[in-house]
C-alpha cells in the first residue's frame, strides 16, 4: 500500500477516483463524476491517493481557505474492500503534513447526519446546542468517532443542513503549535 500525492494526469486514476465516488456517495455524485473529480483536483487543492499496485483504493482531498491557515478537508473515501485497515488514518496523517507544509495551521471537516447515526439528529439542534453537542452519542457508526481518534474536536453543527433535524457536524483539529514569536 502506498500513500502519495494523487497524480492528476492518470486518466485511469481519476475514472478509478469517479467510480470508488460515486459507489460511496451515489446521489452527490451521480451527475458528471468525472467533472466533479476535476474539482477535487484542481491545482490549488491537495489530492491524495492510497494505492494498491495500480488500484485506487481510497483518497483524500484538501481546499484552502482562509488564505491557507486554514484548510477543509474534502472528502475522504476509502473502497468498502479495504475498510478498517488504517488507510483513512493514513490518508489523514500524510494530508496533515502536506497541509503544514503550505503554511497550514488548522484544518476543518463537515460531516452530515443523513441516517440518523448520532443523538443529534432528530432534536431540534436550535435547543441547547451545546449540551446536544457535550452528549453526543454515535448510534450507527457515524464517522465522527474516526475523526475524533485522528484528533479533530466538534466545534459546532449547522442544524437542518441537510434536511429537517438531519445536521452537519463540524469538527476541526490545530496542526502545529502557536510559536511564542506570533
Amino acid at each position: 500500500m502506498i500513500i502519495t500525492e494523487f497524480d492528476r494526469e492518470d486518466k485511469v486514476l481519476r475514472g478509478q477516483l469517479a467510480e470508488v465516488l460515486l459507489q460511496t456517495w451515489p446521489k452527490e455524485y451521480s451527475e458528471e463524476p468525472l467533472e466533479k473529480v476535476a474539482e477535487l483536483l484542481a491545482d490549488d487543492r491537495i489530492a491524495v491517493a492510497a494505492l494498491e499496485e495500480d488500484e485506487l483504493v481510497g483518497f483524500i482531498g484538501a481546499i484552502p481557505q482562509y488564505i491557507t491557515t486554514g484548510w477543509e478537508l474534502h472528502p475522504l473515501v476509502v473502497r468498502d474492500t479495504y475498510h478498517r485497515q488504517r488507510i483513512g488514518m493514513r490518508l489523514v496523517d500524510f494530508l496533515e503534513k502536506e497541509i503544514t507544509s503550505k503554511g497550514g495551521i488548522t484544518v476543518y471537516l463537515g460531516t452530515d447526519d443523513l441516517g440518523h447515526e448520532t443523538s443529534l439528529s432528530d432534536v431540534d439542534l436550535y435547543q441547547d446546542t451545546f449540551e446536544a453537542i457535550k452528549n453526543i452519542k454515535n448510534l450507527k457508526n457515524h464517522p465522527y468517532e474516526f475523526y475524533e481518534k485522528q484528533g479533530y474536536k466538534i466545534v459546532g453543527v449547522i442544524p437542518d443542513a441537510n434536511g429537517w433535524q438531519k445536521p452537519d457536524i463540524l469538527m476541526a483539529k490545530r496542526l502545529i503549535e502557536k510559536s511564542e514569536n506570533e
